[in-house]
C-alpha cells in the first residue's frame, strides 16, 4: 500500500464541549503515502544517567493531560530557596472520585516531601500551572474551578510561604478570572458570557522597584465565532517576598489582546489559535503560537498562521502584532526512476507543482514558549508535509522549532529532528526522500515496473499513541504534547516530545518485527548548549531499552522549565510523566478503552552528557570519516564496511532493510580507537540470503551514531 490517510487541517466543532476540554472533528481525505523507512543518524547522541529512578507519587485515575496545556508543571527551585523541584498536576485518587489539583516538593536528591491536593475542599479543579518567584523561590499555582454559586469555571491562584524549606503554607486564593467575564471587542458588541481557563502562569520584572509581576493568561472556553476561538485573558498583580510572608492579597489587573477578542466575536470568519505566554527580562511580554484561519464558506483564508503579540510595557497598553506565514519550501519527487511526473497529488491524481507543497505547523495545541538569554523568543511546534489544499499527511511530521528576535522582528525556523545533512546545500530543510547526495534527487525508489514505483522517504510519528482514529479521529488533536526548556545561565536547555513509531509499523502496518513494540510509547530528547542554535540527535527512553523504565508506558510528559547545571558537558533535567497501566485515554472522550484502571504520576531526573562520552559538541555533526561509504557498491555477494572509531568503547554495527527490520548484527562489542572493518556476505542473522535491493548499515558508539546506504544487486 503506497498511500495513507490525509487528514485536513481544518478542525470543525460538532457536538457539545464536554467537561472542560474542546472536542475537535477531522475529515478524513485518502491520498497516497508510503509507509517510509526510519531516519538515519548523523548527530552524536548524548548519553545518560538517572541521577533520579522512575518515582511514582500517587496512583493517578484521571489519565489525559495531568499537567498545564501550555507552561510547565514542574520548576526547578533556585537554590536560594534550597534547591529540588516543584510540580503540579491534576488527579483523582479513585476512578470517581473528584479530579482534584496537587502540589509536590522534591529535594536535591529527588526525594519526595510533600505530595498532597492544594486545597480543602472537593471541587473539580484541573490544568494546573506553575511559577517559582526567581528571587525568593516561593512558588505560585494557578488552576481553574469552580468556585461560585454559577456553573462556569473561574481561575484561581494560591502562592506557598515555604518557610524554611516547609511546603504547603498557603497564602489567600486569589480569582483572578471570575466567570461570566464581559469583553468588549473592538468590531462587535460586547459579549457578557465569557469564561476564562486552561491557565498558564509566568514571572518577569515588575515596573515597581523592588518587586516582580507575576502574570495568568487565560484562554476563552466560550466562543461567538463560527467555532473554538480561544481568545486570551491576561491578568498580572505586582508582589515581592514581604507581600508573600505577610499573605498580602494581591492587586491583580486584567487585560486582554484587541485583535484575538475579534476573532472570538466574528461570526464570518473563524480564526482558532493555539498560544502560549511567556516574559522576558525587560519588560516585555508575548503572547505566541499560531492559527487556523477559515471564511464563513469554510474555505481557507490566505494569511500569515504564525503569530507573535508583543507587549513592552509590562502587559499594559498597546499589543504589536507580527505574523508570517509557517510554510516552508520543498519539492514533489518524480513517481518514478527518470519521471517528470510528480508522486504527490491531489484527490484527482493530478500532481501538485512544486510550489503546492510545503511544510507547515500542524497539531501542536500543546506548545509551551519560552524567552532566551539573548531576548529570543522561542516556541517548537510540529511541522507537516501540506499542501495548497490545505490538507497534510499525517506520517510525515517532524519537530522543529521557531526563533523570533524582537529587535528586528525577524523569524527563523530551526531543526530539531530530524536534521538535514550538513553538507546538504540544495534543501533548505530536511527533505525525506533526499537525505544523502547527490542533492536534489530522488535517493532511492521502491516498487519495480511492473507494479509501481514510488519514492523511499524517511517517515516518523511523532505522537504518544499510534493510533490516530482514537476518540473520533481526533487522537493528533489532543495527544501532541512537545515542550522546550528555557535555557539555563549557561545555554544549556533541552526539548522534549514522546513517538509511537515503531508501535505503529506493527499496529497499523503488521509489521511483524516490530511485535515487541506494540504496547510502547517512547520518550524523545534532544539537547543543546548553545540556546537551540544547534540540536543533538535525540535520547531515546522506553520499557524496552532502558531497564528503569520497565513495565512503565509513559504518557503525558513534562520537563522542568530548566536544566540543572553541572558543568559545561552535563547536565540534569527534571521529568514528570503519567505511566499509564492502559494505553490510551480512558477519560477523554470517547474513552479509547473500557475500564478506568488508572496509572500513576511520576517524577524522574537524568544525568545528560551532551557530549555521548565523546569530546566534542554533540550538537555539531560527528566526524565525516567515522563510518565510511561499503566497498565495493552495489556489490554481490559480499562487501566491506569500515569505521574509524574516535576512541576505545562498546560499539555495534547492524544492517537494517528498508522497513527499518533488523537483518543482521555484524559487529557488538567492545572495540580499540582507530579503523575497524568487517565484510558482510549478504546473509541475514540466520545465514540465509537476503533478497537483492537498498540496505541500511548503522554504527553505534563511541558517541557516534551514523548510518549509509547500500546496494546488493544479485
Amino acid at each position: 500500500m503506497k498511500r495513507l490517510i490525509l487528514l485536513t487541517l481544518a478542525l470543525i466543532l460538532v457536538g457539545s464541549i464536554l467537561a472542560d476540554t474542546l472536542k475537535p472533528a477531522w475529515e478524513p481525505r485518502p491520498v497516497e503515502s508510503p509507509q517510509g523507512i526510519p531516519n538515519p543518524r548523523h548527530r552524536i547522541t548524548p548519553t545518560f544517567e538517572f541521577s533520579v529512578t522512575p518515582t511514582s507519587l500517587l496512583t493517578n485515575y484521571y489519565d489525559y493531560m495531568i499537567g498545564a496545556y501550555n507552561g510547565f508543571p514542574l520548576r526547578v527551585i533556585p537554590d536560594v530557596a534550597g534547591g529540588g523541584y516543584f510540580m503540579t498536576y491534576h488527579a483523582r485518587r479513585q476512578p470517581t472520585a473528584t479530579r482534584r489539583v496537587f502540589y509536590s516538593y522534591l529535594d536535591t536528591a529527588g526525594n519526595v516531601i510533600n505530595n498532597n491536593e492544594i486545597t480543602d475542599t472537593s471541587l473539580h479543579e484541573g490544568f494546573s500551572s506553575l511559577a517559582i518567584d526567581p528571587v525568593s523561590g516561593k512558588p505560585f499555582y494557578a488552576w481553574h474551578v469552580n468556585v461560585d454559586a454559577d456553573t462556569n469555571n473561574e481561575t484561581v491562584l494560591v502562592y506557598d510561604l515555604f518557610i524554611e524549606g516547609i511546603a504547603g503554607v498557603w497564602g489567600p486564593l486569589h480569582t483572578i478570572g471570575n466567570a461570566p467575564t464581559t469583553i468588549d471587542p473592538p468590531s462587535f458588541p460586547p459579549s457578557t458570557d465569557n469564561e476564562f481557563i486552561w491557565p498558564t502562569a509566568v514571572i518577569g520584572p515588575s515596573p515597581i522597584d523592588g518587586k516582580r509581576r507575576i502574570y495568568v493568561a487565560m484562554r476563552n472556553y466560550v466562543t461567538h465565532s463560527s467555532a473554538p476561538s480561544e481568545n486570551p485573558y491576561i491578568a498580572y498583580a505586582d508582589f515581592n517576598e514581604a507581600d508573600i510572608m505577610a499573605e498580602t492579597v494581591l492587586n491583580f489587573t486584567a487585560v486582554t489582546i484587541p485583535q484575538m477578542d475579534d476573532w472570538n466575536n466574528d461570526p464570518d470568519n473563524w480564526r482558532r489559535p493555539f498560544m502560549a505566554i511567556a516574559a522576558d527580562n525587560t519588560g516585555k511580554l508575548f503572547y505566541t503560537g499560531y492559527h487556523y484561519a477559515q471564511d464563513v464558506d469554510g474555505n481557507d483564508i490566505d494569511e500569515p498562521d504564525i503569530d507573535v503579540y508583543v507587549n513592552s510595557n509590562y502587559g499594559m497598553g498597546v499589543w504589536d502584532h507580527v505574523g508570517r506565514y509557517s510554510n516552508l519550501p520543498t519539492w514533489n519527487p518524480p513517481e518514478a526512476p527518470g519521471s517528470t511526473i510528480g508522486y504527490f497529488s491531489n484527490a484527482d491524481e493530478v500532481p501538485y507543482a512544486d510550489e503546492d507543497l510545503s511544510w507547515n505547523v500542524a497539531n501542536s495545541s500543546h506548545l509551551n514558549a519560552i524567552v532566551d538569554n539573548d531576548g529570543k523568543l522561542h516556541f517548537p511546534a510540529i511541522w507537516a508535509l501540506s499542501t495548497n489544499e490545505g490538507t497534510y499527511y499525517p506520517n510525515i511530521q517532524f519537530m522543529k522549532e521557531l526563533v523570533f528576535n524582537p529587535n528586528d522582528e525577524s523569524f527563523q525556523v530551526r531543526e530539531v529532528y530530524p536534521v538535514k545533512d550538513p553538507t546538504d546545500t540544495f534543501n533548505q530543510y530536511f527533505t525525506p526522500w533526499d537525505i544523502e547526495a547527490p542533492w536534489g534527487e530522488v535517493d532511492e525508489y521502491g516498487g519495480n515496473a511492473t507494479d509501481g514505483y514510488y519514492p523511499l522517504m524517511v517517515t516518523d510519528w511523532p505522537f504518544p499513541l499510534w493510533d490516530e482514529t482514537a476518540h473520533t479521529d481526533a487522537m493528533m488533536f489532543h495527544y501532541n504534547n512537545y515542550k522546550m526548556t528555557e535555557p539555563n545561565a549557561q545555554g544549556q536547555m533541552a526539548a522534549l516530545w514522546q513517538n509511537s513509531y515503531r508501535a505503529r509499523l506493527f499496529n497499523s502496518f503488521s509489521d511483524a518485527e516490530y511485535s515487541d513494540w506494540a504496547n510502547v510509547p517512547e520518550i524523545f530528547i534532544s539537547v543543546s548548549r548553545n540556546q537551540g542554535q544547534t540540536w543533538s540527535e535525540p535520547i531515546v527512553l522506553n520499557n524496552i531499552d532502558v531497564p528503569q523504565m520497565a513495565n512503565i508506558k509513559p504518557m503525558w510528559v513534562y520537563p522542568a522549565d530548566k536544566m540543572i547545571y553541572v558543568d559545561q558537558s552535563h547536565a540534569k533535567l527534571g521529568v514528570m510523566f503519567y505511566d499509564d497501566y492502559t494505553w490510551g485515554s480512558f477519560v477523554q472522550t470517547p474513552s479509547y478503552h473500557p475500564t478506568n484502571d488508572g496509572g500513576r504520576t511520576m517524577f524522574m531526573e537524568l544525568l545528560i552528557d551532551f557530549n555521548g562520552g565523546a569530546s566534542d559538541d554533540p550538537s555539531s555533526p560527528a566526524p565525516v570519516n567515522v563510518l565510511h561509504q561499503n566497498y565495493p557498491n552495489p556489490f554481490n555477494p559480499s562487501t566491506t564496511i569500515s569505521f574509524d572509531l574516535p576512541r576505545a568503547g562498546q560499539a555495534r554495527l547492524d544492517v537494517f532493510n528498508v522497513k527499518g527490520q533488523l537483518v543482521k548484527t555484524l559487529i557488538n562489542g567492545n572495540l580499540g580507537m582507530g579503523r575497524t572493518s568487517v565484510i558482510w556476505d549478504g546473509t541475514d542473522a540466520d545465514g540465509q540470503g537476503v533478497n537483492s535491493g537498498l540496505y541500511f548499515y548503522r554504527l553505534n558508539g563511541a558517541g557516534i551514531n551514523q548510518t549509509r546506504r547500500m546496494m546488493l544487486v544479485k
